[in-house]
């Protein structure tokens, strides 16, 4: 008859451990298929247990289908497929904590963890969980908590005098997350328009969705319209404001253009990404596009990531009133994907003047922090090589360099300096049309390192500048 050991097994059950030495008799082809097991009394005074165990362990083996029962006749091993052999992977330690390789990034839009009001932040999130309140554990409507949609547009009228209704409003984890839901909306058979050059990550989820992307070229006043008109494109992503990495500023006579595009026919819209709107450090805020569009063929969107963290995964976008409708039927059975407790804390962040009084703290950083940049370029000894551009737009600018150089020296030289940095050439989707031109992303520098990182920039420069040591012959 089976035997087992009930020493030394832990906080077990006695039961348990029974129905788990037998399961692996069974596993492991001790106990045969169809063989019979002890009946329950005689197994139980074998083993020294009372009844009531073997039966639950019985019944634990008979739920899992290692073994069955016949009437009267008692309880048989159920027949098994051969084990699979086992594969062992080799063990892995645990992932350490990622390090930057880099001693200087200028790529990166995360921001230093001095810049977020982590106090405020935390004081909101408690004052939310205490209130105990039915309404904030219920789930909010595929568009978001009412509470955020209603700060949302208050915070659009006030600062970028947008007329809204919060109805209008849809929050999303990432623009990504939204740009995926547009394309659902809108549909995959439309044909997507991107600026080139341009921030590469929506046409690649415009792609992945599978639509159709075509890249539609820029001169100094933003996307060309002949070359638009002469596109397939039905659906227009554009960053009018502050384009990314150029740095134009779309002029009205432009934009007027471009609706009247849209108005020609159904069907057409333009999906308007004004994404670091709020660090504007010369003159007054750009009115949007949306703001002007009298036809509601404007979809606007923006992002909390550039003012509060690039980890804040809360976007959103302003839908024209025609596809609200059509948004509540066809997508409406989407659960919103940020939790409705970050989106009330956020809510109370914006109506209590918090956000407001975070804007300016880092609109002051940020121009301070950039004057002090322009400053170390224009005194150094690289200054007559290179050339700003664009300097007054956002949290980035382009730097010109002169004379017979490559991007790819420049790259090559800096990355020997610890220093990551991008070429505008990098966003073009086509043929690049442009001299070799650094983009300087500061938004990423601490205040403590920023005078260190431009220096590192500086020097692969100059490196990258200098000409080669001339080799004498043997």
């Amino acid at each position: 008859m089976l035997t087992y050991s009930f020493e030394s097994i832990g906080s077990c059950s006695l039961y348990e451990h029974l129905y788990r030495c037998i399961q692996a008799d069974i596993r492991a082809g001790r106990l045969a298929p169809d063989e019979k097991l002890p009946s329950k009394r005689s197994f139980a005074r074998h083993l020294g247990v009372s009844v009531i165990t073997v039966e639950n362990a019985y019944a634990q083996l008979m739920a899992e289908g290692y073994i069955y029962s016949l009437p009267k006749r008692g309880f048989f091993v159920e027949p098994l497929p051969p084990a699979l052999p086992v594969q062992m992977p080799a063990p892995t330690p645990p992932p350490a904590a990622p390090v930057s390789p880099w001693a200087a990034d200028f790529v990166t839009n995360q921001i230093p963890p001095e810049n977020f009001p982590f106090s405020t932040w935390t004081r909101l999130l408690r004052t939310v969980l205490r209130q105990e309140d039915k309404h904030r554990m219920q789930t909010p409507s595929s568009q978001g908590c009412r509470e955020l949609q209603t700060a949302i547009a208050q915070h659009l009228y006030a600062f970028r005098g947008m007329q809204v209704r919060p109805e209008q409003i849809v929050v999303g984890a990432g623009t990504e997350y939204l740009c995926g839901l547009l394309v659902q909306l809108l549909g995959r058979d439309a044909v997507y328009g991107v600026e080139d050059p341009c921030y590469q990550k929506p046409a690649k989820i415009y792609e992945a969705c599978g639509a159709a992307c075509v890249s539609i070229p820029m001169d100094r006043d933003g996307v060309r319209v002949d070359a638009v008109q002469t596109s397939r494109a039905n659906i227009l992503h554009l960053s009018p404001s502050h384009h990314f990495p150029t740095g134009i500023v779309m002029p009205v006579s432009r934009r007027l253009q471009l609706l009247h595009w849209c108005a020609q026919q159904p069907g057409r819209y333009i999906l308007e990404d004004d994404y670091d709107c709020e660090f504007r450090t010369n003159g007054k805020p750009i009115p949007t596009l949306q703001s002007i569009d009298p036809t509601g063929r404007v979809i606007y969107i923006n992002t909390f990531s550039k003012t509060l963290a690039s980890t804040m995964r809360i976007s959103y976008m302003v839908l024209p009133l025609p596809l609200v409708e059509r948004f509540q039927q066809t997508l409406g059975f989407y659960t919103c994907t940020v939790s409705s407790f970050e989106q009330l804390a956020l809510a109370e962040f914006i109506q209590s003047g918090a956000f407001e009084s975070h804007l300016n703290r880092m609109r002051t950083h940020y121009r301070t922090q950039k004057e002090a940049i322009l400053t170390q370029l224009a005194e150094s000894s690289i200054a007559s090589r290179c050339r700003v551009r664009m300097e007054n737009e956002g949290l980035h600018f382009l730097l010109e360099v002169t004379g017979p150089i490559s991007d790819a020296a420049l790259l090559s030289c800096a990355a020997r300096h610890g220093v990551r940095i991008s070429c505008l050439s990098q966003y073009y989707r086509g043929t690049p049309a442009c001299p070799p031109t650094l983009v300087v992303n500061y938004a990423g520098l601490g205040a403590d390192h920023t005078h260190a990182a431009i220096a590192l920039l500086i020097d692969s420069i100059a490196e990258a500048l200098s000409p080669e040591p001339s080799q004498t012959p043997e």
